[in-house]
């Protein structure tokens, strides 16, 4: 279902849908009922995810089915282009949920950044699990660092999504002009493995959870021998001009097959935000649904084992919301509204 067409329908129900209550509980009925029939219906709400080959498709679906079954709502998940165009769906209100980087989300907030002059009104609702930035190629490709990708053809991620934004940092990093120094592709994750596997690129950078399935996939193509880029050293640069959003992870080398060391990289935490207007009743059953149920949650994808509370609550570079800062106070949390 396209989201327009899912917004069209959270404004009633549909002609069909009436139609089969008309003749289940008679004409007569129905209209002198009609209030009681509208309030029970259950408020449709949307999650602003990523591309599919992603973790936040994953995560956000999984989010989606239990909040349907627990939080007295009817989700659904979204395919996007991931963080920045979550928060500016989020922004106007579009989508109700988004699963964000925090570099975006600070960007958004200040209207820095890829949104300079425009701050968005965002807020948290939690803190979820590290985004870890992989810098993916192939043995054989002579790409040992960062500075390597000069002259080379690398995905630095879909347009509006928060690896672009990251990658282009990391390039910059690395003394590397994105616009000159690389033939740069805009490919989402599957896209972007896809490619590398074809030999149509050199490498790409995908920020994401770990495991990626995408990233799992190529590597365990048959002939396929990837190469992870460390670049933890980059980390003091990037957060100096960005701020002290960024940090230091590794990738063991257990997680991706042919992976022969573990790989120092730069993480960024990933959140769920929401716009501050939300009802601050909705934004607390959404974090009483996810924090009740987070083995089920773990149970559609692992990154979920990495949720706690405390770490929930560890934002300080975007506000919380209200409804966020009333469940975390009840958890022995204290966070800024």
């Amino acid at each position: 279902m396209k989201f327009d067409e899912m917004v069209d329908e959270s404004k009633g129900i549909k002609r069909r849908d009436f139609l089969k209550l008309t003749s289940a509980v008679g004409g007569a009925m129905l209209l002198g009922s009609a209030g009681k029939v509208f309030a029970q219906s259950k408020k449709r709400i949307s999650i602003a995810t990523g591309g599919m080959g992603g973790v936040y498709f994953v995560i956000g679906g999984g989010i989606a089915s239990i909040l349907t079954k627990y939080a007295g709502v009817e989700a659904a998940a979204e395919v996007t282009a991931a963080s920045v165009d979550n928060c500016k769906l989020i922004a106007a209100k579009k989508s109700d949920l988004g699963l964000i980087m925090g570099d975006t989300g600070y960007d958004a907030l200040k209207g820095s950044g890829i949104f300079k002059g425009r701050a968005l009104p965002i807020r948290v609702l939690t803190v979820l699990y590290p985004n870890l930035t992989h810098v993916v190629t192939l043995e054989g490709n002579g790409v040992k660092k960062v500075a390597d990708l000069k002259g080379k053809r690398v995905s630095t991620g879909a347009p509006g999504s928060g690896t672009e934004v990251i990658a282009l940092r990391v390039l910059e990093a690395a003394g590397l002009d994105p616009n000159k120094d690389i033939k740069k592709d805009r490919l989402g994750a599957s896209e972007s493995a896809g490619a590398l596997k074809d030999g149509k690129i050199d490498a790409y950078v995908w920020s994401g959870g770990v495991p990626t399935a995408s990233v799992l996939d190529l590597a365990a193509s048959p002939g396929v021998k990837i190469s992870l880029i460390g670049h933890d050293d980059l980390i003091p640069k990037m957060t100096a001009k960005y701020g002290p959003i960024y940090y230091k992870s590794v990738i063991p080398k257990k997680v991706y097959t042919g992976m022969t060391q573990d790989t120092g990289v730069s993480t960024v935490a990933n959140m769920i935000v929401c716009h501050k207007d939300m009802d601050p009743q909705l934004a607390y059953n959404v974090l009483k649904g996810i924090f009740d149920h987070l083995k089920e949650l773990a149970a559609i994808h692992k990154e979920a084992l990495n949720i706690t509370l405390k770490d929930g609550a560890s934002s300080t570079s975007i506000p919380y919301h209200a409804g966020a800062q009333k469940f975390f106070k009840e958890k022995g949390f204290n966070v800024p509204v």
